[in-house]
């Protein structure tokens, strides 16, 4: 789910005002990678970054430095945060960036950095836990570039962008600069073609021999971008060094996360240590999960139904504690795990279970919810309305259960038994 839609959704904006607002130009955005994972996935499909290690314990420094010989070191706190040399460290180390030549120096500067947390202009105000650091050879930079292909739907397809204005804000170019931005939808089919890769790669002022290897670049890119199932890859900067080559200094790669189920391993990597516990925990099980600030927890099934419940929660006065849909194929298990997400919240002091049983059957809903009351001891009050396929023999099982629930026949009186069920 987009982060777009998570506003809308803290913020109970309905399902009525949602067709006014602009969805066509959202994408969801789950995967997060840290930098030195999407430095090794672009050197794994061939394209140039420069060489790295991955540190997680500041005793590993004397091994690292048998492998690991170059004549410049550079270490960077790997968090999803920029400003990250500017920052600070809650043990009060400054910089979450170092260059150093001298060897001797990256044992005390990994200590510094490993098992605190690093604060930036773009991190909470508490920072973040720094439990990798990317040790990684300097690269003596001569001059910067910009490179990046994304899916762009008013072109129907990706599209190539690139500036020799690299190591800048983008947005900022452009607006300034116009003239040194280059903008190249891509045929799908017919991919990014040498001659194209040539032209891109003399714009960007790499010239002589060096342009046919950033064009080699610019290919490897779009294999990679393809490869992946990528929805972005931004390059910036793209780099002539001093020693006559083009590398890859930093990226950012956005996935489409309908391809999970091709690329697992990939997926694997995301790093969720910044985020909500609970979501992951939903993601994890199928389920779309937020938290928000009130006291009723509610498990609906469908998107719609769920923005529908909570707005008649707040109509009637109450205060909705999250948005919570097990989707349209949900199994008794995925119902256990949803009504686990709900007791984790201290705050949720009743339980709304609203299901319209389409091609979910009220049956399952039945017995998972069963289940999920039995095995977590459920002491908070808990309203259900049922309605839809095998309703019937849903509400007998839950009738011959022996657990303490209200039901409802309509969604009006579902909210304001939830509500009323608080002030017992």
């Amino acid at each position: 789910m987009s982060q777009f839609l998570k506003h809308v959704i803290k913020c109970n904006i309905s399902q009525t005002y949602l067709q006014y607002l602009p969805l066509k130009n959202i994408q969801a955005r789950h995967l997060n990678l840290l930098e030195c994972h999407s430095k090794d996935l672009l050197h794994k499909h061939g394209v140039t970054v420069q060489k790295f290690k991955i540190v997680e314990n500041a005793n590993e420094t004397n091994n690292l430095l048998k492998s690991f010989d170059v004549d410049e070191y550079v270490l960077k706190a790997q968090v999803l945060a920029g400003g990250r040399g500017k920052g600070h460290f809650n043990n009060g180390f400054k910089g979450g960036v170092h260059v150093t030549k001298e060897r001797t120096k990256i044992y005390d500067l990994l200590k510094n950095m490993l098992g605190y947390k690093l604060i930036t202009k773009q991190t909470p105000k508490d920072g973040i836990l720094v439990t990798k650091v990317m040790v990684a050879e300097s690269v003596d930079i001569k001059r910067e570039t910009y490179f990046c292909i994304l899916m762009d739907r008013s072109q129907n397809g990706p599209v190539l962008i690139a500036s020799p204005a690299g190591g800048m804000d983008i947005e900022d170019v452009a607006e300034k600069s116009p003239e040194l931005i280059k903008k190249i939808p891509i045929d799908i089919f017919e991919g990014i073609s040498d001659k194209v890769a040539l032209d891109v790669a003399k714009f960007l002022n790499f010239n002589g021999p060096l342009a046919s290897v950033a064009a080699n670049e610019i290919k490897r890119l779009w294999e990679f971008f393809l490869s992946v199932d990528a929805v972005q890859i931004e390059i910036n900067p793209l780099v002539e060094t001093l020693d006559n080559k083009v590398v890859c200094v930093d990226a950012k790669i956005q996935f489409d996360d309908n391809s999970q189920f091709r690329h697992k391993e990939i997926f694997e990597l995301d790093e969720t240590s910044e985020s909500d516990p609970r979501e992951v925990m939903a993601n994890k099980h199928n389920l779309n999960y937020i938290g928000m600030d009130g006291n009723i927890g509610c498990l609906v099934n469908g998107a719609g139904l769920a923005m529908a419940t909570m707005d008649i929660i707040k109509l009637r006065g109450g205060e909705p504690a999250n948005f919570l849909d097990v989707g349209g194929n949900v199994n008794e298990n995925q119902v256990y795990e949803a009504f686990k997400l709900l007791t984790l919240d201290s705050s949720v002091k009743a339980i709304l279970v609203n299901v319209f049983g389409g091609i979910v059957n009220c049956a399952t809903i039945a017995k998972g919810l069963i289940n999920a009351s039995r095995k977590l001891d459920l002491q908070v009050p808990l309203v259900v309305r049922l309605e839809g396929t095998n309703v019937s023999a849903g509400k007998k099982l839950l009738e011959e259960s022996g657990l303490l629930i209200e039901f409802a026949s309509d969604l009006d009186e579902a909210a304001k038994k939830a509500i009323s069920s608080l002030k017992k």
